[in-house]
């Protein structure tokens, strides 16, 4: 069976129940990327600042740690996103198929 086929036929099988318990989890998994990357641009603009503003030249090396980590804050956020959200389908998937059985 092709995937979507797949997903459409899982989403025939839930319950109301188990589809609210979708969409939270699919939910928190969003608010929790969106945390990642608020932090990552307050991390990144807060780097830039200390370069750029001249009454902070005294933490220049503060300001380049802070542009170093980052994208590493964000690449930490996005590969736990996806992470999750494979293991999300994974999970339903899997949790129908041994209910019809």
């Amino acid at each position: 069976m092709r995937k979507s086929n797949q997903v459409k036929k899982v989403k025939e099988d839930l319950i109301t129940r188990d589809w609210l318990a979708m969409d939270r989890t699919r939910m928190a998994n969003e608010r929790t990327f969106l945390a990642y990357l608020r932090t990552f641009i307050v991390v990144l603009s807060s780097g830039v600042a200390i370069l750029r503003v001249e009454a902070l030249q005294d933490m220049i090396d503060l300001g380049i740690f802070l542009l170093a980590i980052a994208p590493i804050i964000f690449i930490i956020g996005l590969a736990r996103f996806l992470y999750v959200r494979r293991h999300i389908r994974k999970y339903y998937t899997t949790k129908i198929k041994v209910e019809e059985e």
